[in-house]
């Protein structure tokens, strides 16, 4: 892991443990998970202790509909970050949530990530509120292609480009700054159409039918336990305020302040790769 990606070592302490297992214990909850669930598996975030001091504009919608250039730009940063990304492996807090969603104590897990971590951990019921990285849609047939395989044509279309040295960034992007000129976006296999990651980017609404989808996992819990989260996010935070509309009891998890901290009947600053494997065994797994 790089150095600029270290966590905090922040660890709970043994009362916010037993907080945490006694709101939990006798309750099926379901899980929202941020995007510190996978700052442990090498991949920044947004709003994390460390991006605070690197802070970086996200990729927005429009401006990728609209501008070649921006395209240009994203799939070139892509291009370098997507090995990572594809190398990132499930820790330790992906592995627990995996084992409380196989002894029923979890529902399944709403992710805002798009790095498929909790599938490869093992999680079986995941709604992927923002998409997943792994898969590439055209914009003009709704065509998909795997990342993988266009990763093997950018390189094709764009010899010498991988020779670049970039910083991993957020969602699979890498901190890059070069003439953009030159590089080639390779067009849809199947119609020649524009591009675009199977994510919903800063500025687009998430789909209904995936809305849908997290609310009737939602609606089988009473319990919501938030995991990595800031919050800042609307998509994020509409859980945790209809939980609190319910009178459903709300857990966070969190390195640092989030948006629903008032409506948390429990909330532990903690290293996820720490607490909740020790969560589980707190709650009778093995």
């Amino acid at each position: 892991m790089e150095p600029s990606l270290l966590v905090p070592p922040a660890i709970s302490n043994d009362s916010d443990l037993r907080a945490l297992a006694d709101l939990l214990r006798g309750r099926r909850a379901v899980a929202l998970a941020g995007a510190g669930m996978s700052t442990e598996s090498g991949i920044p975030d947004y709003r994390g202790p460390e991006t605070a001091r690197r802070a970086r504009n996200p990729m927005q919608a429009r401006q990728f509909l609209a501008e070649p250039t921006a395209r240009a730009r994203y799939w070139a940063r892509s291009m370098l970050g997507w090995p990572r990304i594809d190398a990132a492996r499930p820790n330790d807090a992906h592995r627990a949530l995996a084992a409380l969603e196989r002894s029923s104590a979890l529902t399944g897990v709403i992710t805002q990530n798009v790095d498929g971590l909790h599938q490869a951990a093992g999680s079986l019921r995941v709604v992927e509120l923002h998409g997943a990285l792994a898969r590439v849609r055209c914009l003009d047939c709704g065509a998909h292609e795997p990342r993988k395989a266009l990763q093997e044509r950018l390189l094709a279309e764009n010899p010498g480009w991988d020779a670049q040295a970039a910083p991993l960034a957020p969602d699979g992007d890498a901190d890059l700054e070069a003439a953009l000129c030159t590089f080639r976006v390779p067009p849809c296999l199947a119609c020649g159409g524009v591009l675009k990651p199977d994510v919903v980017f800063f500025g687009e609404n998430v789909p209904r039918h995936v809305v849908d989808a997290a609310w009737s996992l939602f609606d089988e819990a009473d319990a919501l336990l938030v995991v990595g989260s800031s919050l800042t996010v609307y998509s994020g935070f509409r859980f945790v305020r209809r939980a609190a509309e319910r009178g459903i009891p709300v857990a966070i998890v969190n390195i640092g302040p989030t948006r629903g901290d008032e409506h948390a009947a429990v909330r532990v600053d903690a290293r996820l790769g720490d607490l909740l494997p020790r969560l589980a065994t707190a709650l009778g797994l093995p």
